[in-house]
């Protein structure tokens, strides 16, 4: 194990973000069999709609806490960020090849959310905890009004969370409500992490199975852009040899 990241990292976020990758592996494996490959056909019922369209919030909740120990929130912001412009990059072009409709191209995924709000933080990050808390709950509200009551033909306002009668895609991942969570998040971490130490050091945190997790969380950019590629490949493969290509 490396001992500065050992030192330096504290143990349960990285273990919490781990935790929560399987989860979304999964959400994108339905994704793929049902809706672009079709190899099954499973109307989602809502207990599962629900799930998939909150799941994400909790990675932008746990990168709040996250951005409160950190020094550099702007470069890696940067860094997500590009990473998201490569999702689109490709969806766009499995668009214009026609391998997917329309609906599969990323504007304002979770990697471009999570990159403008490491980039908004510098703004906010003197700000006490009670406030964030505030702002990040009126942001929060203000997306789930927009989600469900109010349409705008204006696709430049996607990021914000502004959509139009007809909008589909992938991965969308709006400011509103999910700066809101980021906020809410940088709120725990200001009141929960104060010391910048771990709430719990004593624990065996080298152990399996939580060692694994921690190991996850700190790679999970990489495990988000090549997991989906791998997943692909195995459809594809899949599809082969099933003769529905």
């Amino acid at each position: 194990m490396d001992k500065t990241l050992t030192k330096d990292r504290i143990w349960e976020i990285d273990a919490l973000r781990g935790l929560l990758i399987p989860g979304m592996i999964l959400i994108h494996v339905i994704y793929d069999v049902v809706n672009l490959y079709g190899f099954i056909h499973w109307p989602y019922p809502q207990w599962y709609s629900l799930f998939k369209n909150n799941y994400g919030g909790l990675f932008v909740l746990l990168s709040g806490v996250s951005v409160t120990l950190g020094s550099r929130s702007v470069r890696r912001g940067f860094q997500v960020l590009a990473g998201g412009m490569c999702c689109t990059i490709v969806t766009v072009g499995m668009y214009l090849m026609n391998m997917a409709g329309k609906g599969i191209i990323i504007y304002f995924g979770v990697l471009h959310c999570l990159g403008v709000c490491m980039m908004l933080w510098p703004l906010v990050k003197r700000w006490p905890g009670w406030a964030l808390a505030l702002l990040g709950a009126a942001l929060t509200a203000a997306g789930w009004v927009l989600r469900t009551h109010v349409y705008v033909d204006m696709p430049w306002l996607l990021p914000l969370g502004f959509t139009y009668y007809g909008f589909a895609s992938s991965d969308y991942f709006p400011l509103m409500p999910n700066f809101g969570y980021f906020l809410l998040g940088a709120a725990l971490g200001k009141t929960l992490y104060r010391e910048k130490r771990s709430l719990f050091p004593g624990f065996p945190a080298d152990r399996f199975p939580v060692g694994m997790l921690r190991c996850w969380g700190r790679h999970s950019l990489t495990i988000y852009l090549l997991h989906q590629p791998v997943l692909a490949a195995l459809c594809e493969i899949y599809a082969f040899f099933a003769g529905k290509l």
